[in-house]
């Protein structure tokens, strides 16, 4: 029964991917007749299995930045910073890729696709290598989107803490921090930029004379004041150990916003991403079923055996990878966390490392043309760019299927050891 119900798992997996269905809107009820007919459940147990404290923080979260970008603080934020920058060139893709982390931890890592239509002509003007651009834009959104605040930290320190796996999030952010910032260095070693064919400086418009800077209204400036309460609060909270609930942190200051601006609060509420939700909840749920009938100690122990425990991890990690380089990077989290159970707590490697290992090795493959951040990167690099891009990125993102676990697996497993 319990492998029956991994491959019907699976296969949920490969049936919303193939027929582009929503994952949540099917696992759901699949879960329920899975728990009802293979598990013996009643529906009431099932449904108990959702996970409210998930579902608060991705809501909390996404309310609070839902705000902050209808209002136009988040663009300001970005327009302010690059401002600064100016047009140092050896600086652009670190900027940028510090920009996008920026925005990516503010709820979502989608949010960072915001600053690729600045980031993709601003590299073609100064001669960065636009594939260079690409890898510091992905790596942005994979260091940003593993942030406390964001979903992919929120799903895997979530779904760890649920698994009973002791994951500081702080360590976590810090550990994909590292793990970005040495891809970066590295794709600017690679690609240096110095045969990429800038953009005609004939072709290029006069510049026009420079308009006054515009300066944050006074609502974007509260707005600044809140996320900014909201990340100390949760810094100060794990620091002290008291550990901090972000969502209900997160409606707190989105509530105190709306007091003082109401349109505000409206702006939060469509902002809410209940897709998400849905699709992490359905999973999780799922999971739950999985759990009540052993199954995930017996995918958890099948991986151990394939030989000593640093084996195991770097197997999960590659099955991460790989996976998330053409499915949902949230849903493989909330899915394989789990999963990593019994290797965490068997001794072998430290847990922390281990998650930490599973989450970089998720989204550093996001990079893909198969992903929607590599589709974007493509669509927002010039057209003659394209093909080369598609090419590279092709290669590189089914690279770090192999790369990534290997250097995470020896790093930070490595590293847990002491």
């Amino acid at each position: 029964m319990p492998t029956l119900a991994i491959a019907i798992f699976v296969a949920v997996f490969a049936i919303a991917t193939l027929r582009n269905i929503h994952l949540g809107v099917l696992m759901l009820p699949t879960a329920g007749a899975v728990g009802v007919w293979l598990a013996g459940m009643s529906l009431r147990e099932i449904v108990a299995g959702f996970p409210v404290g998930i579902l608060v923080l991705i809501a909390g979260v996404t309310y609070l930045f839902g705000i902050a970008q209808a209002n136009g603080t988040i663009d300001r934020f970005v327009q302010t910073l690059l401002a600064a920058v100016g047009a140092r060139r050896g600086l652009l893709p670190f900027v940028f890729f510090l920009i996008t982390a920026g925005v990516a931890a503010m709820g979502s890592p989608q949010a960072g696709y915001v600053v690729m239509p600045l980031a993709m002509p601003a590299a073609r003007r100064s001669g960065v290598d636009p594939m260079l651009m690409a890898v510091a834009i992905n790596a942005g959104i994979s260091a940003g989107g593993l942030a406390p605040t964001s979903l992919f930290g929120i799903v895997t320190n979530s779904t760890a803490r649920q698994a009973g796996i002791d994951l500081n999030p702080l360590i976590l952010l810090a550990a994909a921090m590292v793990a970005n910032l040495a891809l970066l260095a590295a794709a600017a070693w690679l690609f240096p930029g110095s045969s990429v064919v800038t953009a005609p400086r004939e072709s290029a418009p006069e510049a026009a004379p420079a308009a006054p800077r515009a300066r944050f209204t006074s609502q974007q400036l509260v707005t600044l004041a809140c996320v900014t309460g909201l990340i100390l609060s949760v810094i100060t909270g794990f620091w002290l150990g008291l550990e901090p609930d972000i969502g209900v942190t997160a409606f707190g200051f989105g509530a105190a916003l709306s007091l003082v601006y109401p349109e505000a609060g409206a702006e939060g509420i469509r902002s809410i991403d209940w897709s998400t939700i849905l699709m992490v909840g359905g999973i999780v749920t799922f999971v739950g079923v999985l759990q009540r009938m052993d199954a995930v100690n017996l995918l958890g122990h099948a991986a151990m055996n394939v030989g000593t425990p640093l084996v195991a991890a770097l197997v999960i990690c590659m099955i991460a990878g790989l996976v998330s380089a053409f499915a949902s990077t949230t849903g493989i989290l909330a899915a394989l966390v789990p999963m990593a159970v019994p290797l965490a707590t068997s001794g072998g490697v430290t847990g922390w490392a281990l998650i930490s290992a599973m989450g970089v090795c998720a989204s550093i493959v996001d990079v893909s043309p198969f992903s929607t951040t590599g589709a974007l990167l493509i669509a927002s690099a010039a057209e003659d760019e394209r093909p080369r891009l598609k090419s590279l990125l092709m290669r590189w993102g089914l690279s770090m299927v192999i790369v990534g676990p290997v250097a995470a697996t020896l790093v930070l497993l490595l590293l847990g050891r002491f």
